[in-house]
C-alpha cells in the first residue's frame, strides 16, 4: 500500500502495510501505552481497516494502573519503577488478556513504557524507552536511547514501535 503526500511521489506507509499484513495472517493486537499516552494505538489506527486487527488499546500513564487494569507485577514496579524492560515485557504480555475479546486473547500485545522528559523519572534520563511485545511465547523488551524534545521522543517512540512489530512479525 502506498500514499501521497504534498512532496509528490507515493511512498509505502508502514502502518497501512503492517495492518494489511496482520489482516491476512488473522492476528489481533493489543496495545498498552504509558509515555506516547494513546498515539501508538491512534497511528495503528488510522489505516482503514484496522478494524479487523486492532482490538484496543489501554493508556496506564498512572504507575498502579499498570498493576491493576494490565496485571504489571507490584513488587516489580515498587521495587524497580514503572520504566523497565520487565515492565514493558509484562505490560505487552498482560495486555493481550486485558483486551480479551470474547475470552479470546489478542495475539500480539506491544507496550511502551519510557521518559520522555524534560525531566527525568526514577534515575532514567529523557530518551529512555523500553517496548514489550508479545506474542505466542515469546515475551520480549527493547531498549531505545532517543534524544529530542518530549513531542519528538513520544513521536520517535510510537514509530519505533510500528518498526518492532514490523520486524518481528512480518
Amino acid at each position: 500500500m502506498s500514499h501521497t503526500d504534498a512532496s509528490g511521489p507515493a511512498t509505502t506507509d508502514p502502518t497501512a502495510a503492517l495492518i494489511a499484513r496482520l489482516t491476512e495472517r488473522g492476528l489481533t493486537l493489543a496495545v498498552a501505552e504509558s509515555l506516547t499516552g494513546g498515539a501508538l494505538t491512534a497511528e495503528l489506527t488510522r489505516p482503514a481497516g484496522a478494524s479487523a486487527v486492532v482490538l484496543g488499546g489501554v493508556v496506564v500513564y498512572a504507575t498502579e494502573l499498570k498493576h491493576t487494569l494490565v496485571g504489571v507485577d507490584a513488587a516489580l514496579l515498587a521495587e524497580q519503577g514503572p520504566v523497565h524492560p520487565e515492565v514493558a515485557r509484562q505490560l505487552a504480555r498482560g495486555v493481550r488478556s486485558a483486551l480479551a475479546v470474547g475470552s479470546r486473547p489478542a495475539d500480539v500485545g506491544i507496550a511502551t513504557t519510557g521518559v520522555a522528559g524534560p525531566d527525568g523519572q526514577g534515575g532514567r534520563v529523557p530518551g529512555t524507552v523500553f517496548l514489550g511485545i508479545s506474542h505466542g511465547d515469546v515475551n520480549d523488551a527493547v531498549e531505545l536511547a532517543l534524544t529530542g524534545t518530549r513531542t519528538q521522543i513520544r513521536a520517535r517512540s510510537v514509530d519505533a514501535a510500528v518498526r518492532l512489530l514490523i520486524e518481528r512479525l512480518l
